[in-house]
This record gives C-alpha cells, sequence and structure tokens, in this order.
C-alpha cells in the first residue's frame, strides 16, 4: 500500500537528494520540530524520545515523505555518532566496582532475558507460521531467525529515558548492565539460527564454529581498537590539556575516530565506544574524568536527530495482514520471553526486589541491532524468509520503539530511582528560597519563627535567639508584617556589652537595615550570589509587599544541600 500522506506536501518539499544548502534545511527541520515534538510529549508526562519518534514517522517513510529513503540512508553517520556517544556513555557507568558488586547479577539475568524470549518466540511463531503456510521448514526457519533477533534491546531509546529522568540504582545499573551486553549474545544467537536455517531451507550455509569466530573476532576487535583510543584519549587529557574546549573536542575526536576505524574495519562501533569509555573512567587519572559529563552536554542534539530519523526509517504501510500478525505474536512473544527469563535471571541471582519486579518493563526497546539482523537475513535468505523478516522486524520496531520508553518510564518510577543521579549542584540550580527547610520547619513562612516585632524587649528576642537554630532575626512593624529592620547575633552581642541599660532597649532600638533581601521565588544559586556580592550571611524574606517570611541564613542553606545528598545516598543504600 502506498503512503497516502505522501502527496499533501508540494514535489519541493520532498528531498530526494541533499545538496548543501538541503542539508543544512533539513537538519534544521528535523531538530526544529524533533525538539518541539520531545517537549510535547514531556508535558504529557510521555518520555521525550517519543516525541522524536513519532516526528520522524510524520515526516518520514510512513507521512509527508519529506525525508525520503535516500536521504535518510545520506544521514546514516548520524547514526553512527548517536550511537557511538550512547556506547561511550554507557562504558563510563560500568565502573569495576559496579561490576564486581552486580557482575553475577549481570550475568545471571542476561542470560535469562536473552535466551528465554529465544524460545518463547520460535515456538509461537512457528507454531502460527506452520498453521497459515503448511510448510513446517518455512515456520521453523521462521521461528529460529526471528527468535534470535527478538533478544536484542535497543541501548538508545532506554538510555535517553534514564538520562531524561536522572535515575540511579540498582534497576538502573542492572539496565545499563544489560543493555551493554544482550547485543553480543544476540549475535551469537543469530549465528546459531542461521547455521541451523540454511539446511532447512536448501541453501548454502557458513559452519557454526566459523560464524562464531568471526563474531569472536569482531567483539575483541571492538574492544581491542575502544582501548587503543581509551588510552590515547586519556595520555593527551592527561599530559596536555586543561580547557574546557580542547578537552571536549579532543574526546569526541578520539570517540569518532574509533567509530571510523570500526566502520572501515566492519567492527562494531557502539561496542568500540563502550571500552573507551570502560578504560576511561576505570583506568585513566581523576582528572580526566570531567571528559564524560562535557560529552554529556553535547548529545542532546545529537539524540534529536537520530530518534526522529529512527521514526522517519519505520514504514508501516509496506505489511500485509499475515506479517501482521506475526509482528503481533513477535511482540507478545518477546514481551513474555523477556519478562519471564529476566525475572527468574534476577531470582536465581538473588537480585533486588525492585529488579525483579521491574526490570521486564525496561528491556522492550528494540531497534539498531533488530534492524542490522533482519537486514543480514534478507541477504543470507533473499530468496526464500529474508524480504518478510525486513517487514516484520520494521513493524515491530514501529510499535516497541513507541511503547518501550513510556514502560522504562513506568518501571524505573515504581521502583523509586527518578531523580536520584543527583548532585548538590543540581539540587542547589533547582531549590527556591521557598522551599528550604531546617529539618521539618520551613525556612520561608508567614508566621515563621524568626521574626519579633519593633516593640518586643530585649528579653523577648533574647528568648527567640536561645529557642531557634536562627542567628538572625527579621523586625516588622507592630501592625503589620511588614519588615523595618533585622537583628543578627553578632549585633545583638555588641548590644549586651553596654551593660544595665540594654535592659530598656525595644527590638526597634537594636535593629540594623538588611544589606540585602531575597524573595520566596529567588533560586538558591541567586542567593548565594547576593551572599558573596554583599559579603553577608543572612538576609531577610519579603514578599512584593514587603511581607516578612523570615530570614534566609547560608549555613541553613548549606544544611538543606547537605541533608538532602545525604537522603539520597541512604536511599540508594537502602536499595541494595
Amino acid at each position: 500500500m502506498n503512503d497516502p500522506f505522501a502527496q499533501v506536501l508540494p514535489q519541493a518539499m520532498h528531498f530526494a537528494h541533499l545538496t548543501g544548502t538541503q542539508f543544512v534545511l533539513l537538519l534544521g527541520i528535523i531538530m526544529f520540530f524533533g525538539a518541539i515534538g520531545g517537549r510535547l510529549f514531556q508535558k504529557l508526562r510521555i518520555p521525550q524520545v517519543v516525541g522524536y519518534i513519532v516526528i520522524g514517522i510524520i515526516i518520514g517513510a510512513s507521512g509527508l515523505q519529506i525525508l525520503r529513503p535516500e536521504t535518510i540512508i545520506a544521514l546514516n553517520p548520524v547514526n553512527s555518532i548517536a550511537l557511538s556517544l550512547i556506547g561511550f556513555l554507557i562504558g563510563a557507568e560500568l565502573k569495576i566496582d559496579v561490576i564486581k558488586k552486580y557482575g553475577k547479577q549481570f550475568i545471571g539475568i542476561l542470560i535469562g532475558e536473552s535466551v528465554t524470549p529465544f524460545f518463547v518466540v520460535g515456538a509461537l511463531v512457528s507454531l502460527i507460521s506452520y498453521i497459515f503456510m503448511k510448510d513446517i521448514k518455512i515456520a521453523v526457519s521462521f521461528g529460529l531467525i526471528l527468535g534470535a533477533i527478538c533478544s536484542a534491546t535497543a541501548p538508545a531509546a532506554t538510555t535517553d529515558v534514564l538520562k531524561e529522568y536522572r535515575t540511579r540504582g540498582p534497576l538502573t545499573a542492572t539496565i545499563l548492565g544489560i543493555v551493554a551486553m544482550d547485543d553480543a549474545v544476540a549475535l551469537i544467537l543469530y549465528a546459531v539460527a542461521s547455521t541451523l536455517v540454511g539446511p532447512l531451507l536448501g541453501g548454502q550455509s557458513v559452519s557454526l564454529g566459523s560464524q562464531l569466530l568471526n563474531i569472536a573476532k569482531d567483539i575483541l576487535g571492538s574492544i581491542i581498537v575502544g582501548g587503543i583510543f581509551g588510552a590515547a584519549v586519556t595520555f593527551v587529557i592527561k599530559n596536555l590539556m586543561h580547557d574546557e574546549g580542547r578537552v571536549l573536542s579532543f574526546g569526541l575526536g578520539g570517540l569518532f575516530l574509533s567509530t571510523g576505524v570500526c566502520n572501515q574495519l566492519g567492527l562494531d562501533n557502539i561496542l568500540a565506544a563502550m571500552a573507551l569509555g570502560f578504560f576511561m573512567v576505570n583506568f585513566a587519572p581523576a582528572k580526566t574524568r570531567p571528559v564524560f559529563s562535557l560529552v554529556e552536554k553535547f548529545t542532546p542534539p545529537i539524540y534529536v536527530l537520530f530518534f526522529v530519523l529512527v521514526g522517519a526509517k519505520l514504514n508501516i504501510w509496506v505489511v500485509t495482514p499475515i506479517l501482521g500478525l506475526l509482528a503481533v505474536i513477535y511482540v507478545a512473544g518477546r514481551t513474555l520471553g523477556k519478562s519471564i527469563g529476566s525475572r527468574l535471571g534476577a531470582r536465581i541471582t538473588k537480585a533486588p526486589e525492585t529488579v525483579r519486579k521491574y526490570l521486564p518493563w525496561c528491556l522492550l526497546s528494540q531497534a539498531g541491532v533488530a534492524i542490522g539482523l533482519s537486514i543480514a537475513a534478507s541477504n543470507d535468505f533473499s530468496d526464500s524468509i529474508g524480504p518478510q523478516i525486513i517487514l516484520i522486524i520494521t513493524a515491530t520496531t514501529f510499535i516497541v520503539q513507541l511503547l518501550g520508553p513510556i514502560c522504562v518510564k513506568y518501571g524505573i518510577t515504581k521502583a523509586g530511582e527518578v531523580g536520584l543521579n543527583i548532585t548538590e549542584e543540581d539540587i542547589l540550580k533547582n531549590t527556591k528560597v521557598k522551599d528550604v527547610t531546617w529539618g521539618t520547619e520551613a525556612v520561608c513562612s508567614t508566621d515563621c519563627p524568626a521574626t519579633v516585632k519593633e516593640i518586643d524587649t530585649l528579653d523577648v528576642v533574647l528568648k527567640n535567639f536561645e529557642t531557634h537554630h536562627n542567628q538572625s532575626f527579621s523586625v516588622i512593624s507592630s501592625d503589620s508584617q511588614e519588615l523595618i529592620g533585622i537583628i543578627t547575633l553578632e549585633h545583638l552581642k555588641e548590644t549586651l556589652a553596654i551593660g544595665e541599660m540594654a535592659d530598656s532597649l525595644l527590638a526597634v532600638d537594636i535593629m540594623e537595615r538588611p544589606l540585602c533581601t531575597c524573595s520566596p521565588e529567588e533560586s538558591l544559586p541567586d542567593v548565594y550570589k547576593k551572599f558573596m556580592e554583599y559579603d553577608t550571611e543572612t538576609m531577610p524574606i519579603i514578599d512584593s509587599q514587603n511581607h516578612s517570611h523570615g530570614v534566609m541564613e547560608k549555613f541553613t542553606a548549606d544544611h538543606y544541600l547537605h541533608t538532602k545528598i545525604l537522603e539520597l545516598n541512604h536511599k540508594l543504600e537502602a536499595m541494595g
């Protein structure tokens, strides 16, 4: 069936060939509308990656066809760059201490969630195919190939959700470990399946031994390339570079060189990038670590381009009813197999409860490796099941790429890991004056105890200082909440030094004018800037009518930030 939306736009809006100006225009269209789509879906509480993919579907092969297949192919380097960045940042999460802590768990779950769907999908697809096709060899061949392909998980969409929601904890660590390794298992399973399918379909079959040898060579070669470039990048940054801009440029240059070399040698650029990141985070000096945060800041526009192109590739109009049925069976079987296998692996390895319950929700996305293996199948079995395999994987990719990120969000939210991957600086940037507390007591409040009236005696003022943690108090007018001054502990000490005369003084007599004030809506970074600018450690909090809402003190803000970090650490420790 032809795309019914292809003729909506004039021919000039269908980019079949790229010139220099068209390339810039297309990048603008992809990034501008992709970013809008991501933001809209984020507003709907749906992961932004789904918005990127939907925009890709609208402007790509299934929709308006602004991006023609030839154009999408011409933009393939964007895919390589994005996948390399993803691999690099995944490698950065695979610290040796994490592997020691979760290594047994990773392997047990990996085997379960990879092998179980192979058998579940293989059996279901073989059965349904035989019912409709009445050919046992074709049916079993479909089952074996689709069973092998289904074991792969797409790292890109999954890690983008983890990054968007700033997750941290045992479930996040397990997800990163699994998506980093299960593509290798998928390659091995495909080698086994294609070796068995060759004779069934009457074609030439490469021996299993030689296929596994090639896979081992690819995996080992990719790791070696990544390790070499990791060592080179580490050496140069450690000894020659200190400026952030140069560090970022050289780090990305080394990463892209590694990707280019792997593409030239036919190796796996994601695995090489992962090895590069793994080498740097574990063996490079600590002063080279900032390269990861710098690279992470560079990734958002690349991710937008990548996921819009993922959506643009999907063509839902070429799927026949029987292939549609097989696609549904494939998705259902894969989901069931991943769920059973990951739960079983987690139970056997005694993984934390959150991993057992919610990991199955986080393994549904599928794209790059699955599509790559479907293309390999179309080449290996071009005269029989190859073309149908590509159509089935295309259709299922459409489904799981949209549903997968939503399911990942559900899993990490239920596991309680959202918002735990933050630093004190992150908390600082996202905190307003009205959010700060001392224990359970809000610092900003109209009835804040850090307030005295202008007619209060010195005894009342002293009692307030004795019974409250504040080292300064706002002074308000006796007939309203309007701020008229401030009493600090230092100023109070000076007053007490004058002797017995001090007993007859009122708050209005010993107050001073505040150097500066802040509002309840003001951010903590702005408050700290004022502390430094006015060389003070205290300032009254007032609203737009100059009504007092308490006092903000630097030591209180510091205490609040440290408490929040401790709470996060305690929560992570409790999760296991």
